[in-house]
């Protein structure tokens, strides 16, 4: 039995006998298999891609990470990471491949679920028969291919999207595949489980249960609240589990750290901000063609800054429409609530240090989807010319989708697009400062850091690799004023050490010998001062002493370290110097 509005909608649907009509010759297998290399060959520039943005610092990206289940297990989002160990233990050591395969059938487990929730809504929605699977297919094509999707499918640390909204879909299916209006105790316990594994792979997905109140309310049997009365046994329990929700959610507002929460921004400040973000991911979706993965959106201070005030009216508007269609265009309207509910984790009053984020358009593009396949389902057309212009919509975004993932494929082309489409962003000039120093385009580097240091307060790790740039540029003393303002920062031995670097290339030897005395006081174990200690005693003929610097370096030194390669480039040189008594 189904929810009483599906029932009654049912009736007014096709004669049984069309609905009974083959709609497609290809069996469901060969749709799943084309589906899944049309995926792989979308995603295929970002395949082998490599680490980049927040991956550098994840476990899984550091050979030198405990191996430990437990370890990894005791770190926030736990289903999360076990994904990310199990990957760790098969992929050989730097190979980013096996990552970006799971990512892919990660993707392709939530769009196979996404085909089910819309063919389900489509049911209820009074969707002709014949068309319900193209336009559920439809939508679960352009879920699988559009370039919006790219972040959280081709960044691996984006996964944390993919596998919180692949479980959250999967047990929103299992409530909507229910027999009867009332949900059994094994389905409870189940969307229970699915739910469980969703939070812990982000928790985002808390807004499961208003997801379930808002589906009963609505189509169970319609717009009424006996949908909601009748599953009281799932929804007691979630609001026991209230509670914990408000608490998670008040931490996170008030100084949470985690995932760039803790960030000084007034709740009421990041609110405004998101009345203007909301569309934005609008766009994004309907018109992909300005995406990047840092995107500099100044946050509205006031209700009037920055156009905040609009974006408010836009959106009360369309909630207005949404209610006011509601018997008219019943899922349409459905799907933008279901949007804003499922943006509201992201983009509401807890202050996140990015106000705007594509991989966040995964978790709520379900409810666009929902509003185009009910317009799509209205459309006066043969189904053969529907179908036609369906396969033609996701073949241009598998295109996009295609060109945004050779965006990911390295870090130099992920970095330029993102200063080209986003040159407010001083992140962004700074990481590709970086890029360019590693290739040892040491002039274009300091560019960037320049460029950095113009659009935002400058910090530590900036002026260690702007002193770094002069220092290879032969400019030490440049280079030894942005060592000691970054001291002022972060007194570190890493700083210290760069310093001695450059009083060292000034021929200060002194000088850059108390530096790194100072640098050894503050981290003895910091492989890198013996490195450098090394060095300096080499070319003032030290030798035995520089012996001696460069083998503790290799003996502190863990496997992975550049201090290894540095030590050994410099230890027989000073071998030989001190064997020849120099």
């Amino acid at each position: 039995m189904k929810p009483a509005r599906a029932a009654s909608v049912k009736r007014s649907g096709a004669p049984a006998a069309k609905a009974a009509a083959p709609e497609w010759r290809w069996q469901p297998w060969a749709w799943a298999a084309a589906a899944i290399v049309a995926v792989f060959v979308a995603y295929g520039p970002a395949l082998h891609g490599v680490w980049i943005f927040d991956d550098t610092v994840q476990p899984y990206a550091q050979s030198t990470y405990p191996p430990d289940l437990s370890v990894w297990l005791h770190r926030v989002r736990p289903a999360l990471m076990f994904t990310y160990w199990v990957n760790h233990r098969l992929s050989a050591e730097g190979s980013t491949y096996g990552f970006h395969v799971v990512n892919l059938l990660i993707h392709l487990a939530a769009g196979c679920l996404m085909f089910f929730v819309a063919r389900r809504l489509l049911e209820w929605s009074g969707a002709e028969a014949a068309r319900r699977n193209l336009l559920a297919g439809f939508a679960a094509g352009v879920f699988l291919l559009h370039p919006a999707m790219t972040e959280a499918v081709a960044y691996v640390a984006g996964r944390s999207e993919s596998l919180s909204t692949m479980w959250t879909l999967a047990a929103f299916a299992v409530f909507l595949y229910r027999p009867k209006p009332e949900v059994s105790w094994g389905r409870v316990v189940a969307v229970f489980l699915l739910f469980g594994l969703a939070m812990l792979s982000k928790e985002q997905a808390a807004v499961l249960p208003a997801l379930l109140l808002l589906t009963d309310f609505w189509w169970n049997p319609g717009f009424s609240f006996k949908g909601i009365r009748g599953n009281w046994k799932l929804y007691l329990p979630m609001a026991a589990g209230a509670g914990v929700a408000v608490a998670l959610a008040w931490n996170l507002l008030v100084g949470g750290s985690g995932a760039g929460f803790g960030i000084d921004i007034k709740w009421y400040r990041y609110l405004f901000t998101q009345f203007r973000a909301l569309l934005v991911y609008i766009q994004e979706f309907l018109l992909p063609v300005n995406l990047t993965a840092d995107w500099y959106f100044p946050i509205s201070k006031s209700i009037l800054d920055h156009g905040a005030i609009a974006g408010l009216a836009v959106l009360v508007a369309l909630v207005g429409a949404a209610w006011y269609f509601r018997k008219r265009f019943p899922l349409a309207a459905y799907g933008f609530l279901v949007y804003l509910l499922l943006m509201a984790p992201t983009s509401s009053v807890i202050p996140i240090k990015d106000p705007v984020a594509e991989r966040r358009l995964y978790f709520s593009v379900v409810g666009l989807l929902l509003i185009v396949v009910d317009l799509l389902s209205r459309v006066r057309m043969d189904r053969r010319k529907l179908a036609m212009l369906c396969a033609a919509v996701v073949l241009a975004c598998a295109i996009g989708t295609h060109t945004r993932a050779a965006v990911w494929a390295d870090d130099e082309s992920f970095w330029k697009d993102t200063v080209q489409k986003a040159p407010e962003s001083a992140r962004a000039h700074f990481h590709l400062g970086f890029v360019w120093a590693e290739q040892e385009r040491w002039f274009d580097a300091i560019r960037e850091y320049e460029q950095s240091a113009k659009l935002a307060p400058v910090g530590y790790d900036l002026l260690l690799d702007w002193g770094v740039a002069y220092l290879n540029v032969g400019k030490p003393e440049l280079a030894l004023a942005k060592f000691q303002e970054s001291v002022k920062m972060d007194n570190s031995a890493h700083a210290r050490t760069d310093i001695a670097e450059a009083y060292a290339q000034m021929e200060r030897w002194q000088d850059a010998l108390d530096s790194l005395d100072m640098a050894q006081k503050l981290e003895p174990g910091f492989p890198f001062l013996y490195v450098v200690r090394g060095m300096i005693h080499l070319k003032t003929g030290q030798c035995a002493e520089a012996v001696r610097d460069l083998r503790d370096a290799l003996k502190i030194a863990v496997p992975g370290d550049p201090a290894i390669d540095q030590a050994m480039q410099y230890l027989p040189q000073a071998e030989a110097c001190a064997a020849g008594g120099h």
